[in-house]
């Protein structure tokens, strides 16, 4: 009967040991899994002025997405301002084509990119990999001529919050917007996979680090209903950066824009308005 018992915890621990391993082998693709979909013309959305582009980054990866150009464009001899927009998880340029026809500010131009294993961009998607997209999205924007790339900002939405703090404390980006951020890797780690070690966490993803760097204005927007990145973390995040949090009332990490409405827009709008002029 003893034997029985030891050969059962035995299996039980193999079987855990496994499971703890292949965690830690896996994590960034248990973090980042990608999603691939077709990356279409912005003029199917209503946006004719719209381009696909190609953008090539520090370690060579191609990436996919569009720039769209101010609209109206600036007066001769003027430059607009810039925004560049980091979306979710499980996310393509095409999946948030009419969010970002619906939140595009006027006059400023935005860039947006399928990360490295997203969409119709090559690669393998990684942490560094983000940054290195972010990088990559920074560089595209502010060698536009009618951009003024003293005066571009940057948002970040669940995932993509990560490369948005990135780059605004690697580059000077003037503003940052975040949608439903958590406060780090290892944090959502500890909450959805409990039964882990998170010490075998490699991945850093720190927000609330990242915040506390933060010298320029940041406004986050979290729902009040998010069971992915809990609202502690979004403002833990919000209270790292100083920011203004807006919360929304019954709203999911994924629902956030659908309840958010005309005051989502306004309040962005403002906000960007005053920190690009």
């Amino acid at each position: 009967m003893l034997s029985t018992v030891l050969k059962v915890l035995g299996g039980l621990l193999l079987l855990y040991a496994v499971m703890v391993f292949l965690a830690w082998w896996f994590q960034e693709r248990l973090a980042l899994p990608g999603s691939a979909g077709p990356l279409p013309a912005p003029s199917a959305f209503g946006m004719p002025e719209g381009e696909r582009i190609t953008v090539t980054t520090s370690d060579s990866v191609e990436l996919k997405g569009w720039y769209l150009p101010p609209n109206p464009r600036p007066a001769p001899g003027s430059r607009a301002p810039g925004l560049i927009w980091f979306y979710g998880n499980l996310e393509t340029v095409g999946d948030i084509a009419p969010i970002l026809r619906e939140l595009r500010p006027a006059g400023t131009g935005m860039v947006v990119l399928d990360y490295r294993g997203y969409g119709e961009s090559a690669g393998k998607p990684t942490e560094e990999g983000l940054y290195r997209d972010g990088e990559a999205a920074w560089e595209f924007i502010t060698a536009q001529p009618e951009i003024d790339g003293a005066r571009v900002a940057a948002y970040g939405r669940s995932i993509g919050s990560v490369v948005a703090l990135y780059l605004a404390t690697e580059q000077p980006v003037r503003a940052v917007v975040l949608d439903s951020p958590f406060s780090s890797g290892r944090d959502m780690a500890k909450r959805h996979y409990r039964f882990l070690p998170t010490g075998l966490v490699r991945l850093k993803l720190d927000n609330v680090e990242r915040a506390k760097k933060l010298t320029v204005p940041l406004l986050v927007f979290h729902g009040t209903e998010d069971f992915i990145a809990p609202l502690p973390m979004g403002r833990a995040v919000a209270e790292a950066g100083r920011a203004e949090l807006v919360l929304l009332q019954g709203a999911g990490h994924n629902s956030t824009y659908d309840l958010g409405g005309a005051s989502y827009r306004e309040k962005m709008h403002s906000f960007l308005a005053e920190h690009l002029r």
